[in-house]
């Protein structure tokens, strides 16, 4: 598709080749047509009310007859115009860990490694952070697929009083040394496995395992185990291939009435593991397209059979921090609760389970939510994080780890429509 087939906040509907029946939108049932409309209504909505520049989303159903729907709304830079198409490409930020999660089950199946491992087994530089509640030996793989070894969330800066004191820290630690030189500096927040807290350094743990056993980077072990066999040609990590440099899309910070551009096309250096995706909409729904499942694809169960899936989103533990306020990752539609699963967050509504992980980095803001009872995905991204309030100094890096306003988050807002209306209609049968 050109990008002049696509205007700022124009509707555009594609119907993807993911499937060798694609019905027309005329074909559509009434009721989920009408429910596709409503949607991109509320979606176009969202996006001026935040002020966003540009964004994407996708519903995915594996049915006869049936394909993917993808709008296209606003610009991918707000300064050339350049339009939002399929060709663009996003920082899927932490939606990354879950390829991580699944490059470990892999290596499970393969017998390199047992999930209650403990993680000194292959990084024994670890036995220099501090644990009050035992030894640090037994915090276990799993603990840091599901988010409760009790390691710190931000990976950089590692300690600041005042936010301004560390603006000249770099954006992300670029190598495994800087990070191994802040261990004896470390300190566990609580007794592993006891619960839940978020933390972007246990992937960065995970991917050294999965570079350490394979003998390969990151990067390179997930292009060929992951990205190639679901034909996601369009997918990289971190800086742009030279020719797919183009369609890059900016990405933006707006507090209050303040848009302040992010560096674009930044390196997420040795926390790719957690967040160094960067792929186009119709290569996300490929992976969107793996992980609702397909028995006439045998490649999906080549990549990871059907039964670690479902192990990997097995809830182990609510999904709650203490003291802190619920975001898109910790609450659900109708204050429903989500579980932690490994890699991925589980959620069980009026007996549907749901599984969606969320993304968040440099004004990029995506998720990505799976049913997988009824064979269903959506995909949702943005480039502009609304973090309502003040306006923000000009970053002199990419901004980790930011989130948008909790009070005002779009994707919150925009899932129960989705679920309470969407999904339910590409159900039908």
């Amino acid at each position: 598709m050109m990008a002049s087939m696509f205007n700022p906040r124009a509707r555009a509907l594609l119907f993807a080749a993911l499937l060798p029946l694609a019905a027309p939108a005329s074909a559509q049932p009434s009721g989920r047509q009408q429910a596709l409309d409503e949607f991109h209504t509320r979606f176009q909505a969202a996006l001026t009310r935040h002020g966003i520049v540009g964004g994407a989303s996708a519903f995915i159903h594996h049915d006869a007859g049936s394909s993917a729907v993808t709008f296209f709304d606003g610009e991918a830079n707000a300064s050339t115009h350049q339009s939002i198409d399929a060709n663009t490409t996003y920082n899927w930020a932490s939606i990354t860990k879950t390829m991580t999660a699944i490059a470990i089950l892999q290596l499970r199946d393969r017998g390199l490694l047992s999930l209650d491992d403990p993680a000194v087994k292959f990084i024994p530089e670890l036995r220099q952070v501090h644990d009050a509640y035992g030894p640090v030996d037994a915090i276990t793989i799993r603990e840091l697929l599901n988010h409760s070894a009790g390691f710190r969330n931000p990976t950089w800066p590692w300690e600041c009083d005042q936010p301004g004191d560390c603006a000249w820290e770099p954006f992300e630690p670029t190598r495994w040394q800087q990070v191994e030189a802040m261990l004896p500096y470390t300190h566990i927040d609580f007794a592993p496995g006891s619960r839940w807290s978020y933390s972007n350094l246990g992937y960065v743990f995970l991917g050294q395992i999965i570079e350490r056993l394979t003998g390969e980077t990151f990067e390179g072990y997930i292009t060929k185990n992951i990205l190639m066999p679901l034909e996601m040609h369009s997918s990289y990590f971190n800086h742009a291939p030279y020719f797919l440099a183009s369609h890059v899309s900016a990405s933006y910070i707006r507090s209050g009435s303040k848009l302040t551009a992010q560096p674009c096309d930044f390196d997420t250096g040795i926390t790719t593991a957690n967040s160094g995706l960067k792929s186009t909409m119709p290569d996300m729904a490929k992976y969107a397209a793996f992980l609702i499942g397909d028995t006439n694809k045998p490649v999906y169960n080549l990549i990871l059979k059907r039964s670690s899936l479902e192990e990997m989103w097995t809830g182990t533990l609510p999904a709650i921090e203490p003291g802190k306020q619920a975001t898109a990752y910790t609450s659900g539609p109708h204050a429903s609760q989500p579980q932690m699963g490994l890699g991925f967050f589980i959620l069980n509504l009026n007996g549907r389970k749901l599984i969606y992980h969320d993304g968040d980095q440099g004004g990029f803001s995506s998720e990505l939510l799976i049913d997988p009872a009824d064979s269903l995905a959506s995909i949702l991204v943005v480039n502009t994080t609304d973090e309502g309030g003040t306006p923000t100094s000009q970053p002199t890096h990419a901004v980790s780890n930011t989130e948008p306003d909790s009070q005002t988050d779009l994707r919150q807002t925009l899932r129960t429509f989705e679920l309470d209306q969407i999904f339910p209609a590409f159900a039908q049968k």
